[in-house]
């Protein structure tokens, strides 16, 4: 997932109730999971899904009200109301078992047998964001290594956190009804019940089927498509998932949409109106995949397919293997947002193929991603451009700190997430501080060349496995088995449990930053009667990263005086820049400037897309004015209902409009 500005994303497997942490070692061995899903043209209370089923190894993770290894199938017939699983109990603790626990939220339970005989099924307590833990006990003791077969016959809520639908009115076309889905962090236990934290991985089979003018897509490589012999309406689309993943990177999409090869094992994913212009914005996306293997090593995942989804969607990117799923506001038209796209494929070693055992370590899925996103720029366009992208990062974190503050304990690095809502906080920490510790490190031991060995040795040894940080430090120490007293010179607490900005700033190249930030204080320092000293020369040397850098720049300021964002836009025409990145800093500008013209710039911006890094600033900024407070809290009440449902539920906090 993206770096989200000014927020914080305390994914934390605290808020499991299925899964605790054993001090035993993490084995991992193949797992399946199957369904077949039927997705029929009706509305959202109907929630179009005729059967799901998942097959998978459930070790532990953390906070589980049962200490158990258990080996699932199950059979989630969501439009019949049932379930399958096959469990097979693996556990070092004890040789029977009488009960499973799994994760739940907003599902409704029926009935359940296990081998055909009724079994007793209890909820748990019902917790504010965890959901409710779903306990199935057994008929008779289940025996190390024994199997058994567990229907359950449920319903999920049409109101999903996991799930956003679309009238046709909502898309593009205009004829269609849209869905996608989006798990992290512990959302996918409101589709299906599931142990659903990244300390547990599986791999998947499925079956899709849809009506025919409609298409299917998953986390998954496609496997084929096929009429539906069961309703000619329809057709069949097949998917695979060979490599074990956990379940937040559970990902399905339907809608009407179109598709444009881009390069040997990727395609574009859009409706009509936006996919050809997607393949032009991200035609780049072979030659980064190129690069990450070449710094990574191997791709394993078979297809990187890209998916832009409609503008509600509430981030910049997400990492689903094999299908990524991206914002339309990428699509400035000169490529220069691309730098969303490495990081996404950069997920496909960092978080992916090696994941966070708990969402406290989340810097790791993070940090490393920034890092190799960072190194795939550099590659592509320039040490210089690699430490330019880099001191923009530490601005931000800066940004996010200011916003958040130095005391604020979300700001450390590795976390306490104890009753945190993984939903309620969100930030850039993981993603900037996590970032610098690499710099940093890398600096220290040896330059880019030495330090890239490090990262691609870390992925090949904890490829599949999901780790915590005490696992990365000791084997950085082990891999640097030479420089160990360089090491212990680390202010290792700091880094990893203190508030605020890092405790060493690491070395930038200033030649791309420079410029930025010179006229950033030629306006800061500017005196009324030197305001015509500007004009749109000042921008003509200037890329468009260097103009997001001065905007941003000035953002870590005092207001500038309304006059000076007004001489700004009559010199560099600011309003007429779609790049979003831009677009957004400007206004945020302009609204901390007071200049009420900017108003309905602002709330345009804030509704026409639902990318929280944009939406949750914007509304912020117009809430603190008072000129625009009102206005600010009748247009979101005005256009909530149509937000996704974890933006809607943040946005509201923000406005103090929260249910």
């Amino acid at each position: 997932m993206e770096a989200l500005a000014e927020a914080f994303i305390p994914f934390s497997s605290l808020h499991s109730s299925t899964v605790e942490l054993l001090p035993l070692p993490f084995f991992f061995v193949n797992s399946l999971l199957w369904l077949r899903v039927c997705l029929l043209p009706l509305s959202p209370p109907a929630f179009p899904f005729q059967c799901f089923s998942l097959k998978m190894l459930v070790p532990g993770g953390q906070h589980s009200q049962l200490r158990k290894y258990f080996f699932f199938q199950r059979d989630l017939c969501l439009r019949l109301h049932s379930a399958a699983f096959i469990i097979t109990l693996f556990d070092w603790y004890a040789i029977c078992s009488f009960s499973q626990v799994l994760d739940t939220r907003d599902v409704q339970v029926f009935k359940v047998t296990v081998n055909g005989q009724d079994a007793q099924f209890a909820f748990g307590e019902k917790h504010s964001f965890k959901g409710t833990p779903l306990e199935i006990t057994f008929p008779n003791e289940l025996r190390r290594g024994q199997e058994a077969i567990v229907e359950i016959s449920f319903e999920s809520s049409p109101q999903s956190s996991a799930l956003q639908w679309f009238t046709p009115e909502q898309t593009s076309g205009k004829k269609h009804p849209f869905l996608f889905s989006q798990c992290q962090a512990i959302h996918c236990r409101a589709i299906f019940p599931c142990q659903d934290t990244p300390a547990v991985k599986l791999t998947y089979y499925a079956e899709i089927s849809v009506p025919k003018e409609l298409v299917a897509l998953m986390s998954a490589n496609r496997d084929g498509e096929a009429p539906d012999p069961e309703d000619s309406a329809h057709k069949i689309y097949r998917f695979s998932q060979n490599v074990p993943i956990p379940c937040y990177l559970f990902a399905l999409v339907v809608g009407a949409l179109e598709s444009r090869k881009i390069g040997p094992r990727t395609l574009v994913w859009a409706e009509k109106e936006l996919v050809d212009k997607s393949a032009y914005e991200f035609s780049e996306a072979e030659a980064m995949l190129k690069t990450a293997e070449d710094l990574a090593g191997p791709y394993v995942w078979g297809q990187y397919d890209l998916l832009v989804l409609p503008p509600s969607f509430p981030y910049g990117g997400m990492e689903n293997p094999c299908l990524t799923f991206v914002t339309p506001t990428l699509l400035a038209g000169d490529r220069s947002l691309s730098n969303v796209i490495a990081h996404e494929i950069s997920h496909s070693w960092t978080g992916n193929l090696v994941t966070n055992k708990t969402w406290e370590h989340f810097w790791l899925n993070e940090g490393h991603t920034v890092y190799l996103e960072r190194r795939i720029g550099g590659r592509l366009f320039g040490e210089q451009f690699r430490h330019f992208q880099a001191l923009g990062g530490w601005r931000e974190l800066q940004n996010t700190i200011n916003t958040l503050g130095d005391k604020n304990p979300v700001t450390n690095l590795v976390i306490n997430l104890d009753e945190v809502d993984p939903d309620v906080a969100y930030s850039s920490v993981p993603y900037e501080k996590g970032f610098a510790l690499l710099f940093y490190l890398e600096q220290l031991l040896g330059g880019p060349d030495v330090f890239i060995g490090f990262l691609k040795a870390y992925v090949q040894h904890f490829a599949y496995k999901s780790i915590v940080t005490e696992d990365w430090k000791k084997f950085l120490y082990s891999y640097f088995k030479d420089k160990v007293d360089i090491l212990d010179k680390v202010d290792w607490d700091s880094w990893f449990h203190a508030p605020g900005m890092p405790p060493v700033k690491p070395t930038y190249d200033m030649t791309l930053s420079n410029a930025c930030v010179a006229l950033s204080q030629r306006w800061i320092q500017a005196k009324e009667s030197d305001l015509g000293s500007f004009s749109s020369a000042d921008l003509k040397e200037m890329s468009s990263h260097q103009l997001i850098e001065f905007l941003a720049l000035l953002l870590l300021e005092a207001p500038l005086p309304l006059s000076h964002v007004q001489r700004m836009q009559e010199v560099y025409d600011f309003n007429a820049i779609n790049n979003s990145e831009i677009r957004f800093r400007w206004l945020r500008l302009c609204i901390r400037s007071k200049w009420e013209e900017a108003i309905p710039l602002a709330l345009k911006m804030a509704t026409d897309q639902g990318r929280m890094k944009f939406t949750r600033p914007l509304f912020r900024d117009l809430y603190s004015f008072d000129k625009s407070r009102d206005l600010a809290v009748k247009t979101f009440l005005e256009h909530r209902a149509s937000m996704h449902p974890v933006t809607s539920m943040l946005v509201g906090k923000d406005l103090k409009q929260d249910k």
